[in-house]
């Protein structure tokens, strides 16, 4: 498969399959005796991969190592299990911060409720925040 066949396949660019490739996510491809690049058909299924684990949040570092394990022949399994317990943990604090800007942004906003811009100190830009 040429580059823009892979591209139109997995709904991306060219540009990010370039990328892809020198970050080390993508094999280098064969070329042909005109330089172009030529994918084999399992191209497809790694770019899906990619997506999905971007999904999950994963860093392209993450990803670039989950598939180098997996290209080493051995079962990426373990290592994508512990990645998910961080994940887990990471967006568990993420949530347990976000409740609490939310519950400081309805205190403002509670706070808000009665606007009185006739005794607002015009130094401090707005008393609500």
């Amino acid at each position: 498969m040429k580059i823009g066949e892979v591209a139109a396949a997995t709904g991306t660019t060219a540009k990010t399959l370039r990328f892809y490739e020198r970050a080390g996510l993508l094999p280098p491809p064969r070329r042909t005796s005109a330089g172009y690049r030529q994918y084999s058909p399992d191209i497809v299924a790694r770019m899906d991969f990619i997506r999905r684990s971007q999904a999950a949040g994963f860093s392209l570092a993450q990803i670039r190592t989950i598939l180098d394990i997996r290209d080493s022949g051995d079962a990426p399994c373990r290592h994508v299990q512990g990645l998910l317990d961080e994940r887990l943990e990471a967006l568990d604090r993420q949530l347990t911060e976000l409740a609490a800007l939310r519950g400081t942004v309805a205190h403002l906003r509670a706070q808000a409720r009665t606007i009185e811009p006739d005794t607002c100190d015009p130094a401090t830009v707005c008393r609500y925040l």
